[in-house]
């Protein structure tokens, strides 16, 4: 029976989920008692009008209808639907909560900035179709009134995924499903039923590669797919500090401090077969600040887990995972950091401007950094391969064992090439099958997820933050149908594997 309900997904009002189920009331009501113990405290001392005995600006609000664990793309933009969507302006309070407030170990800016619709999901390829579409008109979305606008400096050199003989049905396999899935034009919520048609994308044989990119050493490669239209990469911190920027002008609140406690509420069932269930409801969390020793707890209606490679330690702060073994207890949110190097070279003979991102079949890809002849790019390692995720220190030596081999290999020019520096980032890695985790949590019933893109999140994040933004306030995915990506399935033993990740 349990099983059977986790399949059917989502509906509305779903287990008394919403903003109005909180246990104190609503915002204004709160706000009323605030004023009310101000008036008090104002009555018995001695002076003019009340002010604060202490500076508290860096303290978190009391009360927020929704907190945010996680202030990075994802985060953001979940922040942003939420205000874009409510029904009415300043209805919904909303506190985002970030530890690194100088984002120096996010993985949005550490990453590489790539955005495709090569993937082997129709998912997939719908969220960063929306999310190319967002990107392309970023200032109709996220201008700010006697700001400057955004410049995300796009790139639209496309993506170019290389495969060898053994991989070339999959391919093909999977340029059908790209080319399927239609992308939707006009502004969302407006136009949003109007399709276009789907990824551009074509098939190459390793004549026509050679041909038109002859800097490839075409050896071991029987096919290759190459993203004609709207794949590339983009400056990944214009866009999270133009999210930042927007969701302040909403009246969106920033926390710089660390969730180290969620305190909740159980309520015991018993399903229609016998099953015993038991619910939960977050009804504060716990944040310490930057500068104190001492938390500050935030009352809240619902939480949302955006906090990227560390989203599987603040779930378990949460009980998600502590039950008996195969139980929808006991699952616990798979979702872990690794480490992933980025190098940068300087090659004087290299592919040059008109270089897409290339995908080796090798598992290196790399792709033209600025004008004057840079290249970046890495490589994806093995189980057995990856590297100690407990720092960000860099590898230097796997570059020379590891990427170099194969990218030398597969452009002979590279042989020559000088690494200029490096740097290394996190994946909110999924080690169940390397997808996003979107929506509730079909037991702590006021928790959402915007989680576990292991690379492609940054891509995405458009398009996740709306999707959860409209199963919070409607009860169900409206622009996408994102239910394979439910935090069910790891219950269940139902993978949503994504067979194109780098």
């Amino acid at each position: 029976m349990l099983r059977r309900a986790l399949r059917l997904g989502l509906g509305p009002g779903l287990l008394g989920r919403g903003l109005g189920t909180h246990r104190e009331g609503s915002t204004l009501a709160w706000d009323g008692k605030v004023s009310e113990i101000k008036k008090k405290i104002q009555s018995i001392l001695p002076g003019g009008a009340w002010s604060p005995l202490c500076d508290t600006s860096h303290l978190p609000p009391e009360h927020s209808d929704v907190v945010i664990v996680g202030g990075g793309v994802l985060g953001l933009s979940v922040a942003y639907w939420l205000k874009r969507l409510e029904k009415q302006q300043g209805a919904i309070r909303v506190l985002v909560v970030e530890r690194d407030h100088t984002y120096s170990q996010a993985s949005t800016v550490l990453s590489v900035g790539g955005i495709r619709q090569q993937f082997s999901l129709p998912e997939n390829i719908q969220l960063s179709l929306f999310s190319v579409e967002f990107l392309r008109n970023i200032n109709e979305y996220l201008a700010v009134v006697d700001d400057p606008p955004l410049d995300l400096q796009f790139n639209p050199s496309g993506y170019l995924f290389l495969a060898s003989e053994e991989g070339a049905t999959i391919m093909e396999n999977n340029v059908k499903v790209q080319r399927k899935q239609g992308g939707y034009v006009g502004s969302w919520g407006q136009t949003s039923d109007v399709k276009e048609e789907g990824a551009k994308v074509c098939l190459m044989s390793p004549e026509q590669l050679q041909k038109k990119f002859p800097w490839i050493n075409t050896e071991g490669v029987a096919l290759a797919s190459y993203g004609l239209e709207n794949e590339g990469w983009f400056d990944p911190w214009c866009l999270l500090q133009g999210l930042r920027r927007k969701v302040q002008s909403m009246g969106v609140l920033f926390c710089h401090g660390e969730v180290t406690r969620f305190v909740s509420s159980s309520n015991h069932m018993e399903t229609t077969s016998g099953e015993k269930v038991t619910l939960r409801r977050i009804h504060e969390v716990h944040v310490k600040v930057d500068r104190s020793q001492e938390y500050q707890p935030v009352e809240c209606a619902i939480v949302v887990i955006a906090a990227g490679a560390w989203s599987g330690q603040i779930a378990e702060l949460a009980g998600i995972g502590k039950g008996p073994p195969g139980t929808l207890q006991g699952t616990r949110l798979p979702v872990e950091p690794r480490k992933r190097y980025v190098y940068l070279w300087h090659c004087p003979q290299g592919p040059g401007l008109e270089a897409p991102l290339v995908a080796d079949p090798s598992g290196a890809y790399f792709r033209r950094e600025g004008l004057g002849n840079n290249y970046l790019g890495g490589y994806s390692p093995t189980e057995e391969e990856e590297p100690d995720p407990g720092n960000l220190e860099v590898d230097h030596d796997f570059f020379q064992e590891k990427v170099w081999p194969h990218l030398a290999r597969r452009v002979p020019a590279f042989e020559t090439l000088k690494v200029r520096r490096a740097w290394a980032g996190y994946y909110d890695y999924n080690t169940f099958d390397q997808n996003g985790v979107v929506g509730p949590h079909p037991l702590v019933v006021n928790m959402y997820f915007a989680t576990g893109f292991s690379g492609h999140g940054l891509q995405q994040a458009p398009a996740v933050g709306r999707a959860v933004a409209e199963v919070m306030l409607e009860g169900r995915f409206q622009t996408i149908d994102l239910s394979p990506f439910l935090f069910s399935r790891f219950y269940l033993g139902e993978k949503a594997q994504e067979h194109c990740i780098i």
